[in-house]
């Protein structure tokens, strides 16, 4: 008497599977394009959301903006604009040539410089200078053209200022993706598997 355990595998599910991976694997420019335009919606989500987290304007930055606190980074929409994605078989790539990003995006310190200089400034015919329309201690700039015009010198003092830090790109500090970018990619990646 012989004992035997006869077991039968039905594996056409799994043959399926195996062969639309291998297609997908074959041929995955669709999937990574849809992966690049999946991070470029988050950094818009980013911009809208404003973070989420970002920290507020200060009330000085507030002041000169015109149109108020909000949108933050959006004064010209150039950042928002400038975002662009590249994908090929085996990447996905979203960023930005917009020299100013990386301070956003990561923070930091802007130096200045301490510099001195000379402008020039236009006059009245008995050389008092002109004073912007509406602003009586703001003097009007004269182009070369201008023939009455006197020049000043200035000196500019040295001083810095420090960003915080605003991250657009969902990735965090250390190259991971964040939590809503890896669903949201994550979704992409099984509806190309499904």
């Amino acid at each position: 008497m012989t004992n035997s355990i006869h077991i039968s595998l039905d594996n056409t599910a799994l043959t399926q599977r195996i062969s639309q991976i291998m297609r997908v694997l074959d041929n995955s420019q669709p999937m990574m394009a849809a992966i690049a335009n999946e991070l470029a919606a988050q950094t818009e989500l980013a911009f809208i959301d404003e973070g989420p987290g970002w920290q507020q304007l200060r009330p000085s930055t507030v002041k000169r903006r015109k149109g108020g606190a909000h949108p933050i980074l959006q004064v010209s929409n150039a950042l928002a604009r400038s975002i662009t994605t590249q994908s090929g078989q085996d990447f996905a790539i979203i960023g930005t040539n917009v020299p100013y990003a990386a301070i956003h995006q990561f923070g930091g310190r802007i130096q200045r410089e301490a510099k001195q200089g000379t402008v020039r400034l236009r006059t009245d015919a008995k050389g008092r200078l002109l004073r912007q329309k509406g602003h009586s201690n703001l003097a009007v700039f004269a182009k070369r053209s201008h023939k009455r015009a006197t020049e000043r010198e200035y000196n500019a003092q040295a001083y810095s200022i420090d960003i915080p830090a605003r991250p657009f790109l969902p990735v965090t500090p250390d190259g991971q993706l964040k939590p809503r970018a890896l669903d949201a990619v994550m979704t992409v990646l099984s509806q190309f598997l499904n």
